[in-house]
C-alpha cells in the first residue's frame, strides 16, 4: 500500500487542492513541450520523458477528479 498516493486515505479538501496542483503541472509541461517543438531544440527522449509525464498527470488527474465525483444513479 502506498500511502501518499492513496486517495481512500485523503480529505476531499486534499484532493482538490493536489488536483489544483497536478492540472497546474500538466499545463506546464505541455507548454513546455510546446516550446521545446516549436524550437527543435528538444531530442526525442527529452520530449518523450515529458509527454509520459504529462500522461501519468493526466491519468492522477482522472483517478482524482472520479473520487470527487458523487455517482449519481440515473
Amino acid at each position: 500500500m502506498n500511502a501518499p498516493n492513496d486517495l481512500s486515505m485523503k480529505t476531499d479538501d486534499v484532493l482538490r487542492v493536489e488536483l489544483a496542483v497536478f492540472r497546474r503541472e500538466h499545463r506546464d509541461l505541455d507548454e513546455a513541450i510546446r516550446a521545446l517543438q516549436e524550437t527543435g531544440r528538444a531530442d526525442a527522449l527529452t520530449l518523450q520523458r515529458l509527454k509520459k509525464k504529462k500522461l501519468a498527470l493526466k491519468d492522477q488527474i482522472a483517478l482524482i477528479e472520479d473520487r470527487l465525483t458523487p455517482d449519481i444513479i440515473a
